[in-house]
């Protein structure tokens, strides 16, 4: 049997948010989840956020991102996000539902990948401040100040513990 295949860990980031349930708990399993996952390294984590739903429905949000290293590709990374967020429950019964746990990729290193299962990156992530202020707790460089006051309209607590 041949040795899996040797390659150099990828800087990614992944959005978490939870809005069902213990959101805030289920936010903290997904980050734990992450660092026990096969191929992943979690580099480093935000602080909690709550939102309120934007473009969504149902209680308020809580959000974070985390830096990850990952010698996994993109597909198989979206794969194993997927499959913490089903462990967690979570269900689509339609666009924008109320969920117990979101994640999203972001960024795969300084790819661009547009394909009908996977966009990165992100399509919206600019348009939201609870990715861009999460992110620019752990990134700053990804996320400039003008950004920011573009989603000033978008209601939003840094949680403190």
């Amino acid at each position: 049997m041949r040795p899996p295949e040797s390659r150099p860990p990828v800087q990614a980031f992944v959005a978490l948010g939870a809005n069902l349930g213990d959101a805030a708990q289920a936010v903290r399993q997904a980050l734990l989840a992450l660092e026990h996952t096969p191929g992943l390294r979690l580099v480093k984590a935000s602080s909690l956020y709550r939102t309120a739903p934007f473009e969504a429905s149902g209680p308020d949000f809580i959000n974070a991102v985390a830096e990850v290293a990952t010698t996994l590709h993109a597909p198989a990374l979206l794969g194993a996000l997927q499959a913490i967020e089903n462990a967690a429950g979570r269900e689509r019964p339609y666009r924008h539902a109320p969920r117990t746990l979101d994640l999203d990729l972001l960024f795969y290193g300084d790819g661009t990948i547009d394909s009908t299962a996977l966009t990165v990156p992100h399509p919206r992530w600019r348009q939201r401040a609870f990715v861009l202020h999460p992110l620019a707790e752990i990134a700053p460089q990804r996320v400039p100040a003008a950004w920011l006051s573009a989603v000033a309209d978008q209601p939003i607590e840094r949680l403190t513990g």
